[in-house]
């Protein structure tokens, strides 16, 4: 069985990670915060952290446009690529057009996060402009495979899947920010922490059913309904351990939503808030490790075949 391109692999992972904080934070910032504490220190490292990923997010397409010239000429080393090849792509391919539109949304994000005085304003714009940044990488994966109108719905579908995953680490990078050890300590981000964590039910139910829906959806256009291989590192293998993974994540974010927040909002209205902030980080920190992997099993799956060998 081919073995995946471990550094293609890496910048795929690397960009999921960095696209989805840069859609999910401002956006968390938009719909859970309320306008006065658009402009709390919270909403600035939020701010800073999001511009901190467009530039990541620059580099790192930048390599990942070299790897595709690699990839593409069987090149043995990146100096041995001509300047015709990356112009080549960037025209003539449609990974190109979508790089091409990633970098400039990318470029957008800092003309918005320098421009725009209005927190609101600031924040749904760098939302809208990293959530078209996130929806690019659907053009790298297998929705690209198809011709005519399932090529559409199956990028649809991609794209609905990655701006929903975007949004479910944006709002676990958002918590973590304010669950931090010396948050227990700061009465603005525990209250914050406390009010967000417990009113975020509604939306991660959105998010929940995009990913059950448009995954359903995906899994049919790419395998259709013949069984996959199950070997461990096959199609098949790694699908079913990005599944195992992601149902630990909906227990973890169910003991959060039921169990933690509500002992966290106890613990803020009796005044001792310390333990339960500490309880509700560690669960975090499992969602956020899961979620990791999760996209990293991703990022090997787009670059597999799920026909058997």
């Amino acid at each position: 069985m081919p073995q995946p391109d471990w550094l293609a692999a890496g910048l795929r992972l690397a960009l999921y990670v960095d696209l989805g904080l840069l859609f999910g934070l401002p956006l968390f910032c938009t719909y859970a915060l309320q306008r006065e504490e658009r402009a709390s220190r919270f909403a600035m490292r939020c701010q800073a952290l999001a511009l901190g990923c467009v530039v990541a997010g620059i580099v790192l397409s930048l390599g990942a446009l070299a790897v595709m010239a690699r990839s593409m000429t069987g090149a043995s080393d990146f100096s041995a690529l001509q300047g015709h090849v990356f112009t080549m792509i960037v025209t003539g391919t449609d990974f190109g057009v979508a790089w091409s539109v990633r970098v400039g949304a990318l470029l957008l994000c800092v003309l918005a996060g320098m421009t725009w005085r209005s927190g609101g304003a600031r924040f749904a714009a760098l939302a809208m402009l990293g959530g078209i940044a996130l929806g690019t990488l659907a053009w790298g994966g297998h929705g690209a495979m198809h011709e005519g109108a399932m090529r559409y719905l199956h990028l649809a579908s991609d794209v609905a899947h990655l701006l929903a995953a975007g949004a479910w680490v944006g709002a676990l990078a958002a918590f973590l920010l304010l669950s931090v050890s010396r948050a227990a300590t700061n009465g603005e981000d525990v209250a914050l922490l406390s009010r967000t964590s417990d009113g975020f039910a509604r939306v991660g139910t959105v998010i929940v059913a995009t990913l059950i829906l448009s995954g359903a959806l995906n899994y049919w256009l790419i395998v259709g309904p013949a069984l996959p291989e199950f070997a461990p590192m096959s199609y098949g293998g790694l699908l079913v351990a990005k599944l195992t993974l992601f149902v630990a994540m909906l227990g973890l974010a169910a003991a959060n939503r039921f169990r933690l927040s509500p002992r966290l909002a106890t613990a803020v209205r009796a005044g001792e808030p310390g333990m339960a902030v500490r309880a509700l980080w560690r669960s975090l920190m499992l969602e956020a490790g899961a979620a990791t992997l999760v996209l990293a099993l991703v990022a090997v799956l787009g670059m597999l075949s799920p026909a058997p060998m």
